[in-house]
């Protein structure tokens, strides 16, 4: 193997162990998720006694579980894809038109919602957002602040698989 593509293939595992890393290590927002709703079914049914805080915690670990996870589904290939044109092309026509759409579409979009996020997370940060979703009134900025994290981790991810739809344009076999 030409040793350019020994190094791309060693920054693609790198990447790719970062996301599986972190989808697996981000999975574990279920628990608390499931714990607080749990809990409150049965405040509310059992005992007659709502919380003020469930609603809000469940929204927050849910989308934070929802964004944080958006890596590691790249990895594995689970994000939406048109195939009913892209299951009869070439593996060279896929890995072409994998790479143009990368550089075209996903680069400038998650570079852009990466700054968004972090200008939308530090700005809550700095003045203490809270929530007016409910009495408890939680913060909002570690929530605002799983955008542009999610974006990072997208980012990364994006470039692993550019590596590889690159490999496959040019090659037409995986990486």
């Amino acid at each position: 193997m030409d040793p350019r593509w020994a190094t791309l293939r060693r920054v693609a595992g790198v990447v790719d162990t970062v996301a599986e890393w972190s989808g697996r290590v981000f999975a574990w927002l279920i628990i608390p998720l499931v714990v607080s709703l749990t809990y409150e079914v049965l405040a509310r049914y059992a005992f007659n006694a709502p919380t003020i805080w469930a609603y809000d915690l469940s929204y927050m670990l849910y989308g934070a579980h929802f964004m944080l996870g958006a890596g590691y589904t790249l990895l594995k290939g689970g994000h939406i894809r048109t195939d009913i044109f892209y299951q009869n092309w070439s593996p060279r026509t896929q890995g072409k038109v994998d790479a143009l759409l990368y550089l075209l579409l996903f680069f400038p979009g998650m570079i852009f919602f990466f700054w968004m996020g972090f200008q939308e997370g530090t700005h809550s940060l700095l003045i203490g957002e809270r929530s007016d979703a409910s009495p408890w009134r939680p913060i909002l900025w570690p929530l605002k602040l799983c955008i542009p994290v999610a974006a990072l981790l997208l980012l990364i991810q994006g470039v692993s698989e550019l590596i590889k739809s690159s490999h496959m344009a040019l090659r037409g076999r995986p990486l």
